[in-house]
Parts: C-alpha cells; structure tokens; sequence
C-alpha cells in the first residue's frame, strides 16, 4: 500500500511528532541525577524531596487528562506546538531558578508537557501513518521515550563532574532538543482524520495523498456516509465499553509491572542487593540501554508479529525474571550480582512488549470521533498508577525486612494477571485501518 515517496513522507511527520516522546523520556529520567543536590540545597526533609521529584508526575497526570479537549477543539498540530513551548519553559526554569517554590512550579510545567504529550503524540501518529507501517511509527515514540532515558542517565552522568552547579547543567540540556521539536513541528501538516471530521475533507484528502494512503479516504468517505452525525461524541456510552476498558487494563497492567519503580528507585533497589553506591549509581546506565536496545527490536517487530504475539512473549519473561527478582531478595543480599541480571532481563522483556505496545494500541481502538479522550483517558490511567506504584515502593521496603521480595511477588502476581487478559481478551489490530478495528470491535454507528 501506498508509494515511496509517501512512505517516506508519513516517516519524516510522524518521527518529527515522536520527538516529544524524547523529551518524555528525558524529563522524567533526568531528576535521578539532580534529587540529592537539590534536597541538600534546599534543605528538604525526605517528605519534601519526595514532593519535590514526584511534582513532576502531578503535573503529569493533570496534562494526560486535559490534553485530550484542545487536541480536539484547535487539532492535534496546535496542541504539540505548546507542549514544545512548555518542555522549553521547563528547561530554562528549572536550571536558572533558585527558588524552591519556583523549581516546584516549572517541574511541574514540564509535567504538564509530558502528560499532554503522552496522549496527543500517539494520537497524531496514528491518525497520519498508513495500516502497513503505523505499528513501527506509532512505536517510534516508545522508543524516543526509551532514547530520552538513556541520553538522560548518560548526560547526568557526563555533568556530574561540574561542581555545585552541575545539576543546572543537567536539568539545562533539555532546551536543545525541545528547541528542535518546537522549528521541526512547524513543517508538519494537521492530522487528517481531524480535518475530516472538522469539516475539511478536501485538506485531509491532499494529505492522504502525501503520505500515499488513499484507502483511507475511502473508508473514511464510507464511514461519513454511514454516520449521520460526525460531531465528537460522549466516550463514557456502552458502545465504547470495549475499547475503554482495553486501554484502562493495559494502561493498569504495565504500571503493575513494577516498571516505574525500578526506573526511578534503580540505584536504592542495587543498593538493598549488596552493591556499593558507586556500582549502584552505573547500573541504571546498564538498564536504559537494555530498555533502548529491546524497544528497537521491538519496533521491528510489532507490524509483523503484531500486538498481542508481543504482549505474549513479554509476559512470559517478565514473570520470570519478576519472579527470580523476588527471591533474590527473600534471601542473604550480601553482593547479590544475579539482581542487575534479572532486572535487566525483566527490562528487556518489558521493553519488547509492554513499553513498545501501549501507547501503539491506545491510539489504534478507538474510534475517531472519541481518539482524543480515548487517549486521554489511557495516558490518565496510566500516570495515576504510575504515581501510586513509584511513591507506595520506598513505603513498602522501608516498612518491612521482606519488603523488596513482597513488592517483586506483587509484580510478578500482576504479570500472571496480565497474561491471561492478553490471552483472553484483547484484539489483534496489526495491519488493519482505523476504521477496520472499530468494525471488529462491534462498535456500530
């Protein structure tokens, strides 16, 4: 299907939309490198410092669920240019600031940013980019999240040298790259399944020709026809009840894997193992390429397995090493090399299903009059966890000898769980249209 030229076409857009996913992965990985600095600079008690590193994910949670109504109102275009500008606020805020409340306030921002862009990236993506190819483009921005953690982790790593002031470097880096995706998204075009339902079918028809994906014009033009009213619907109905709770489930399920935890307590979790600081502080560069290498593996993938093989296969591993994780730690930890082996196994594992998946199936199921919310509400459901799972971690470890072992089971219980709704229940959406997969799921006009 389609041409070369459009092909290529579909590829540059939909990259230039997966860089916010960069900034994604760089905001939330970067702060690891930074916490102790600030907790000494501003005195912070440990309830503070956690404030402080978690204001962030609020800000996140309250972007994913707003995103979704400008995304619909003003487009999908307008929407990733403000969450550009708010990645650049971020950025130049939080390294010149050197008031506490004030660092609080553009952590947040960059939140913001990352919320929105959890939701309105994928969305655009999957709105532009032909069946054949939108598995491996809608991914692109997993993978940009996995690039933005790894080159997070690194620079923190090349600025720790500084001197005092090296965590303003750290935090500072990120103007570049939102400076990029701010001058790149000024030459994309608006996502065309929102031109059409806006009323301006023959701008959304100009761009299918670009990208060469003329069969969407036609199943778009027939499912106009059959829809009598092609304003935005409510999503809570019964009609979407599928859809909604597909994306609730998986977006439930992969932070059930302990993901966020491990991403933002790695060196604590080293350190409960046996190893010294100085090893514990190196591992996480270990785990982020992990996660960067099986997500492009994954993104190889994901269109010829297809979505569920993936989710398969990754449940499996996860289980696995989830599970040896956890008896590592019921044990003596003395020196307990085997964990940065398991954690890295359960990494690669996640990052081959789960993390390459999620935000590709969000964007796929539901239906265009509802995409945004769909997209809003999967992302909400997501971060919401997320917060749960990364501040009840150093509860439950710090509360209990066992508690590195009883937090691992858990983990592993929830994969189980995962496994048998994937099995189960969720639909295969490789290589079919947008308009196919609303079909197949019995959602009638």
């Amino acid at each position: 299907m389609g041409n070369s030229s459009g092909t290529n076409f579909a590829v540059r857009v939909s990259l230039i939309a997966a860089l916010g996913g960069f900034l994604f992965g760089f905001e939330t990985a970067v702060i690891s490198g930074a916490e102790k600095t600030i907790q000494s600079l501003w005195n912070l008690s440990s309830g503070w410092q956690g404030f402080t590193v978690a204001s962030s994910l609020i800000g996140t949670v309250i972007g994913s669920l707003i995103a979704g109504m400008p995304a619909q109102r003003y487009g999908r275009k307008k929407v990733l240019l403000i969450i550009a500008f708010l990645y650049l606020l971020s950025a130049i805020g939080c390294s010149l600031t050197s008031i506490w409340e004030l660092f609080i306030l553009f952590r947040f921002i960059g939140g913001l940013a990352v919320g929105a862009s959890s939701v309105v990236g994928p969305m655009y993506i999957s709105e532009i980019a032909p069946a054949d190819i939108r598995g491996r483009l809608a991914g692109s921005f997993q993978l940009n999240i996995v690039a933005g953690i790894f080159v997070a982790y690194l620079t923190n790593f090349l600025f720790v040298g500084m001197g005092e002031d090296s965590w303003r470097w750290m935090l500072g880096v990120m103007v570049v790259p939102s400076l990029l995706f701010a001058i790149l998204l000024r030459s994309i075009p608006e996502s065309p399944r929102w031109l059409w339902i806006n009323g301006k079918p023959d701008e959304a028809k100009k761009i299918f020709e670009r990208t060469g994906d003329l069969q969407a014009v036609t199943e778009i033009q027939e499912e106009t026809r059959s829809d009598s009213s092609p304003v935005p619907e409510k999503l809570f109905t019964s009609k979407f009840r599928k859809p909604i709770l597909f994306a609730v489930l998986l977006a439930m399920f992969n932070q059930l894997a302990g993901i966020n935890a491990i991403l933002y307590y790695a060196p604590r979790i080293f350190e409960m193992a046996g190893f010294s600081q100085a090893d514990a502080y190196l591992q996480p560069v270990y785990i982020g390429a992990a996660n960067l290498l099986f997500t492009l593996l994954a993104m190889t993938m994901i269109d010829r397995f297809g979505r569920k093989k993936l989710l398969v296969i990754g449940s499996l591993g996860m289980i696995l090493f989830l599970g040896l994780t956890a008896m590592a730690f019921r044990g003596d930890m003395a020196g307990n090399q085997l964990v940065l082996i398991y954690l890295i196994g359960f990494i690669a594992f996640f990052a081959f299903s789960q993390g390459a998946v999620i935000w590709v199936f969000i964007a796929e199921i539901f239906p265009n009059s509802v995409r945004s919310q769909g997209g809003s509400l999967g992302s909400f459901t997501h971060w919401i966890m997320a917060a749960i799972i990364s501040w009840t971690f150093p509860i439950i470890v710090e509360g209990s000898p066992q508690g590195g072992y009883y937090s691992f089971l858990f983990y592993t219980v929830m994969m189980v769980l995962h496994l048998i709704f994937v099995v189960r229940f969720l639909p295969e959406t490789k290589g079919k249209s947008l308009e196919q997969i609303q079909q197949e799921l019995g959602i009638e006009k």
